[in-house]
């Protein structure tokens, strides 16, 4: 299975601006550009972006977690926060918290601390950070 999404940017850094998009179009054409990444800018950027889709699949991985140990729960709410900082080698993301809220009927606090231990470190997006990246770069048209 492969998913994919597209940028186009366009002039300097600070000045240029660009748009991403989603093989699925859920995002088409949505803008950033160097205010919505480091100021106040209206638009999305790429930290944002990780943050949503590590909340979304650490939250379907807990559910998960949770239903093969026999619960069912009825509600998971996550919050990803990126940390993006400036660090000696440049802006960097130092780390991910995940804030976590759930109703599971009949679970204990221990079956929830395992089910969740077991989605943050199991999700996909949680082993991104593992992952080999490869790429094809081409000059021109």
């Amino acid at each position: 299975m492969k998913r994919s999404a597209s940028a186009v940017w366009q002039g300097d850094l600070k000045a240029g601006k660009g748009t991403v998009s989603t093989e699925s179009g859920v995002l088409s054409q949505a803008q950033y550009s160097f205010g919505t990444r480091f100021e106040s800018g209206k638009g999305t950027n790429p930290e944002e972006l990780i943050a949503a889709a590590h909340a979304g699949c650490f939250t379907m991985a807990l559910s998960a977690q949770l239903g093969n140990a026999g619960f069912a729960p009825e509600k998971l709410e996550t919050t990803a926060t990126v940390h993006f900082e400036k660090l000696d080698a440049g802006w960097t993301v130092t780390k991910i918290h995940l804030d976590v809220k759930g109703t599971v009927p009949k679970a204990d606090a221990a079956a929830w601390e395992k089910a969740a231990t077991a989605a943050k470190t199991g999700c996909p997006i949680s082993r991104l950070l593992n992952t080999t990246i490869t790429m094809d770069a081409k000059l021109g048209a």
